[in-house]
Parts: structure tokens; C-alpha cells; sequence
């Protein structure tokens, strides 16, 4: 095994000065034609990515592959305050304390009937196990909830085909029974398990724990939910079946084959609401944002059920998988399970009516704690040779052809669904993870275009030093070979990314912002309104934005130490009205206010003096008249509250 991952490390600059010499990289007209997106137009599809250790989600127009939007969602964002303001910080919060940062991996849109709907979008953060779910009417994370009894949530966030659950597991498995308890590392075979949590979404997209599942302490990689006939069972690849804690890369890469664990989630659904299983501790926070209020909430949880493989039958079941599965992939019919085995010289593709018949014939090779391992053989529907070296994800263009990463050999390897032969092969540069297609992993892709999403950039951008952006490439799958139409930077490291047609997200955006509506708080609704109150040490100003002044503009009677609250309404209501807000000596962020909103920074003043404030959204023609002053007497002055605009 040492002498084949070496190999494989050796031949990766060959890989990539190779790639560079079988294609030209120039761009043509057609393929320039094909991207391009005139002055006012919009572009066909949303492409949402995964920021990786970003902790956000950018979002790209497809085909032109510009940068519109970047989603706030696990890490703090100065550029508009999220994480800072007093109404966000609570979406941060963790059974740890308040986490400033996230590692961001897969996003996954809703769906109805298997399909991408446009009302949200979840995706995962992988070092502390949570959760969001972001709403695709405002593009406002509005809910995150904390997975418990688990390490390295990265099998997530994938649904269930009409959303009823959004799935996660434990990548790291760890000691959980009886709590994490204080062990040696080298007992992990006998101590460390590892879990697969399922989470209720509600009909308005309220999210729960409603079960985990306790199975061996593997490392749990990727998920994909069944579909048609495989409605009701998810997918999970493992790896490190070997149970290995240290240098995985040779420990945990001995096994000619791991796993696939098959989870039939409606029959744990039915033991859940039967009350089966046990309630264990599960430390996790849930945390909400009040679209009325504009505040975030945060509750600590301490219960979640447990359901016990060697205990309940019929839940899971292992399907052999070479070699070190890193993605998991249904096929739009809901018939084939792909395995992307980086390590496998071949693509196993699983047959799920296969694997029903060797579940009923009792097919197994062996069971491995409560759960029963079905018989290669058996289950095995196809497997597709020469797919590259290193595969590892896979979707589909709804035609019956599926395309595949190849990380190693950087490149796509297109295969058919019938033959399980490889009808076509694009370079990409270099090396991609995962790639997309509009709806590739459901049950009605679009499509049009591929998005490979590549790990290493090298010569593909002009240099920025050690640390470059990394390399996405829009591929053409309209016809009956790949054609390569655009490169384009994406900020973080995107691991996994889903795309929409607009027309579903556009429809149901928000585009007024009814002051009316507001109920925070401190919310001001209008200047005659505006005030300011001392209770002690602690100041709140009511203040509100407008095209172009603040009221008060004004203010005096600060002192030095004082916690000074500015509660900020725009009184603007159309869309793209923002206005920002930022004083000097403020050492957390600016707010960016948006149409109808409050939001609150909080300030505390170390000096005595006159310090300015300012809009920091250019608003209008007069964005720079947009400014006030705060008297800040000595600490223990008697200088009395006083405010005004115009005075």
C-alpha cells in the first residue's frame, strides 16, 4: 500500500503537465458566446457553493460564473455585521459558547417529489456538527442546529426527496456511549462508535433532532438519499473499516473493501414514534431567526433518541464498497448506487432491488454489530472500469449518462447508464472534488452544464501569492461531448455545490420590506420617535436611516465606560435600500442594515471626545453627508443627555 499511495503522490506533477499539453487552454467564440450574459441580463441558474473553511456560501450566476452574493452563515461577516450585531450573535452560539467560525462543505436545496423546489437551502459545518437551513425568499440564514454525539459532521446536509428529513453523520467517530468518556486513543475498536443523525424539518422548515442512529466506530464520508423506488433509505460511505487512530493514510487504506451503510429511515422513523430506542444526553444548541423581530434566539437542548442497531432490526445494512468510498450517489431512476472508491481501480455501481432481494434472502457475508453485511456479489449491479484515477463523486444529467471526478488523472469521465461504459473524458485543471450539475442529484437534473470543482489552481489565475482562490470549471453536457466554456475563481474551498434554475428562487423573492411588519424591540418607526435613554451606565439610542441622514445626528451625555446600544431602523422599505452604520472605536463591526429592519451595535467608548459616525453604504448622491458626532465626557461627568437632528 506504501509503495502504490506513493506512486500516486509521484505522479501528480506528471498528472498536471500532461493535462496542460491535451488541451488547449484558450478560450473561442463559441464557448465565449455560450457564457457570455449581456449588460442587464440575468443568468439562467443560481450556483450555490460551499465557502469550506469560509464557514459561507457564495453564490455564482451560471454560465457567466460571476460572484453575486455571499451568504453569512457560520463565521462572523464585518461586511454586514452578521455574527456582530446583537440581534445575530445568537445564531453562533453552540453547546461550546459562542463559535465565531465554520467549515462550510455541502449545500443541499429542498425538494418536492425529488426535485429542487427554491424555498431553502441547507448546508453543513464540519468541526463544530451543525446545521443551517437558509431562506431563498430573503437569502438570510434564518436557523442552525447543533448535531450532539458527534465529530466532524461532513456526511451532511443531504434530504430526503420531499425534505421530511435533512441527514448528517459523524465523520470522526469517538466514544459515545455513556457519554464521551475519558479513554485511551489506542482502545478505539473497543470504545468509539460513531452516529447517523436524522432531522425533522417541519412543514415552515423548523428543524429537530427526531433520531440518531449508534453504529460502529467507523469514519462515516458522504450521503445521498434514495429516491422512487429507493424512497426511504439513505446512503452513507465509510471508510476506515480497519478502526484505525493514527497515519489513516496507511492504516485505514488496507481493506481491498469498506462500506456503504444502507439506513432504512422510515422504518426508524417508525421506531422513533413508537417511542423505541432511549433518550441519551445530547448536549446541542438550536438557534432561530424571528423574520419579525430580526432577532435571533438560542436554546440549549439536552435529550435526543437513540436507536441501537443490535437492538431494533431491519434499520441498517452494509453493502461492500472498494476502496475507501469518499462519495455516495443515487441515479435519477432511484435504481443505482454508485460508490466512488478513491482508492478502487473500478466504479461499483449497487442495485437497489438487488440489495432488497439479499436483505429478504438473509444474504450475508457477516453482521458487524446488530448490523448484517449483504454479499458483494449479490448486490453488485455493474462495474465501470477505466473511470480515472481516484473517483470519487458522481451525478447525472437526467439523459442516462453520469459523470464522474477523477482527482488524480484531473478529469470528468462520462459513463453510461446502460452499458456502464465510458463514452466520453474532459481534463479539468487540476485535480477536481466534487462537481455539480443543475439537479444532478435528484430526480430531474437539468442538464445543460457541469461545474467540476477543483482542489488545486497552480497557473489557472494570475498569482497571489502562496494562497489562490480555488478553480471552478463550467463544462457543456448539452451534446454528446464534454466541452469546456469557462474558467472562474471561487472564493474559500468549495467542497460541494447545487445549482437552480432562477426562475424558481426569483419568484419568490422579497422585494418590499413593510415597515409595519418590523416588531423588534427597539424598533423606530418613524424620526418623531427617535430617543435616547440612560439606565445607569447603559445608553440605548433609538435611531433611524434614511436617504441621507441619521436621526439623532446628534448626541451628547455619553461618558467613557458607558455601554452605549445603537438600535438602528432604515426606514426605507424597497429592496437594495441599505444603509450602514459605523463609529469610530467600535471593535466589533459595522451593521448593514437592510430595507425595514433594526439592527443594534453595541459601543464602548474608551476616550473622551467628539467622534464621528458614518454611513458606510453609498446610498445616495449625498452618502457623504450621512454622518453624526457623539460628545463622549470623562467618566463620572454630569453632562446631560441631549439629542437632534437639524438643531
Amino acid at each position: 500500500m506504501k509503495s502504490v499511495l506513493f506512486g500516486l503522490i509521484v505522479a501528480l506533477p506528471l498528472v498536471f503537465a500532461q493535462c496542460s499539453k491535451k488541451q488547449d487552454l484558450g478560450g473561442n467564440s463559441e464557448a465565449a458566446q455560450k457564457v457570455y450574459v449581456a449588460p442587464g441580463e440575468h443568468d439562467e441558474y443560481y450556483g450555490f457553493m460551499s465557502g469550506g473553511y469560509s464557514g459561507q456560501m457564495p453564490i455564482y450566476g451560471i454560465p457567466s460564473g460571476r460572484h453575486l452574493y455571499t451568504i453569512p452563515i457560520f463565521s462572523q461577516a464585518p461586511v454586514n455585521g452578521y455574527g456582530y450585531s446583537e440581534e445575530t450573535k445568537p445564531m453562533l452560539e453552540t453547546s461550546y459558547g459562542f463559535v465565531p467560525w465554520g467549515d462550510a462543505h455541502h449545500p443541499e436545496l429542498s425538494q418536492t417529489e425529488g426535485v429542487p423546489d427554491g424555498r431553502w437551502i441547507f448546508i453543513n459545518e464540519n468541526n463544530t456538527p451543525r446545521i443551517a437551513r437558509i431562506d431563498l425568499s430573503t437569502f438570510k440564514t434564518v436557523e442552525i442546529i447543533e448535531i450532539p454525539n458527534s465529530a466532524g459532521n461532513h456526511a451532511s446536509s443531504f434530504v430526503t426527496p420531499n425534505t421530511e428529513y435533512v441527514t448528517a453523520a459523524t465523520r470522526f467517530s469517538i466514544p459515545i456511549e455513556d457519554g464521551n468518556k475519558d479513554v485511551s486513543i489506542d482502545s478505539y475498536a473497543e470504545n468509539f462508535d460513531g452516529t447517523l443523525s436524522f432531522i425533522k424539518v417541519a412543514d415552515e422548515g423548523e428543524m429537530s433532532i427526531d433520531f440518531q442512529i449508534l453504529v460502529p466506530g467507523y469514519n462515516y464520508d458522504l450521503s445521498h438519499a434514495g429516491k422512487g423506488p429507493s424512497d426511504g433509505w439513505a446512503f452513507y460511505t465509510t471508510y476506515n473499516t480497519e478502526q484505525a487512530n493514527t497515519l489513516l493514510e496507511i492504516n485505514a487504506s488496507k481493506n481491498d473493501k469498506d462500506f456503504i451503510a444502507a439506513v432504512n429511515w422510515k422504518k426508524a422513523a417508525e421506531y422513533a414514534a413508537q417511542g423505541k430506542g432511549k433518550m441519551v444526553e445530547g448536549p446541542h444548541a438550536h438557534n432561530t431567526f424571528d423574520k419579525k423581530t430580526h432577532t435571533a434566539t438560542s436554546e440549549i437542548l439536552n435529550k435526543v433518541r437513540m436507536l441501537d442497531p443490535r437492538e431494533l432490526e431491519g434499520l441498517i445494512y452494509f453493502l461492500p464498497t472498494p476502496k475507501s468510498p469518499h462519495g455516495v450517489d443515487v441515479d435519477p431512476s432511484g435504481r443505482y448506487i454508485v460508490g466512488g472508491g478513491k482508492l478502487a481501480t473500478v466504479l461499483p455501481v449497487h442495485s437497489f432491488d438487488k440489495m432488497i432481494t439479499a436483505i429478504e434472502n438473509e444474504d450475508y457475508e457477516t453482521i458487524i454489530d446488530g448490523v448484517p453485511v449483504l454479499n458483494y456479489e449479490s448486490v453488485i449491479h455493474a462495474e465501470v472500469k477505466n473511470a480515472g484515477l481516484g473517483p470519487l463523486h458522481t451525478e447525472f444529467d437526467g439523459k442516462g449518462n453520469a459523470y464522474t471526478t477523477a482527482f488524480i488523472s484531473s478529469e470528468i469521465v462520462k459513463w453510461s447508464l446502460e452499458t456502464f461504459e465510458v463514452t466520453d473524458r474532459i481534463d479539468t485543471y487540476y485535480s477536481p472534488g466534487h462537481l455539480m450539475i443543475p439537479g444532478g442529484d435528484s430526480k430531474k437534473p437539468w442538464g445543460e452544464y457541469l461545474v467540476a470543482l477543483n482542489k488545486i489552481t497552480k497557473d489557472r489565475y494570475l498569482p497571489t501569492g502562496p494562497e489562490l482562490f480555488h478553480s471552478a470549471q463550467l463544462i457543456d453536457i448539452s451534446g454528446e461531448k464534454m466541452k469546456l466554456l469557462l474558467d472562474f475563481p471561487t472564493d474559500g474551498e468549495p467542497h460541494y455545490a447545487q445549482a437552480i434554475p432562477a426562475e424558481l428562487v426569483t419568484e419568490n423573492q422579497v422585494r418590499f420590506y413593510k415597515l409595519d411588519d418590523n416588531e423588534h424591540e427597539y424598533v423606530t418607526k418613524s424620526e418623531k420617535a427617535t430617543k435616547v435613554e440612560r439606565d445607569g451606565n447603559e445608553v440605548h439610542v433609538y435611531m433611524t436611516a434614511i436617504r441621507s441622514h441619521f436621526t439623532p445626528d446628534n448626541i451628547e451625555g455619553i461618558r467613557v465606560g458607558d455601554e452605549v446600544y445603537f438600535h438602528l431602523t432604515n426606514l426605507e422599505q424597497d429592496w437594495d435600500l441599505p444603509h450602514g452604520f459605523s463609529i469610530l472605536g467600535a471593535n466589533n463591526a459595522e451593521l448593514l442594515v437592510m430595507p425595514g429592519e433594526t439592527l443594534t451595535l453595541k459601543w464602548t467608548p474608551q476616550r473622551a471626545g467628539i467622534i464621528p459616525f458614518y454611513c458606510t453604504d453609498f446610498c445616495s448622491a449625498l452618502h457623504q453627508e450621512m454622518q453624526g458626532y457623539v460628545r463622549v465626557s470623562p467618566k463620572g461627568s454630569k453632562t446631560p443627555i441631549s439629542f437632534g437632528t437639524g438643531k
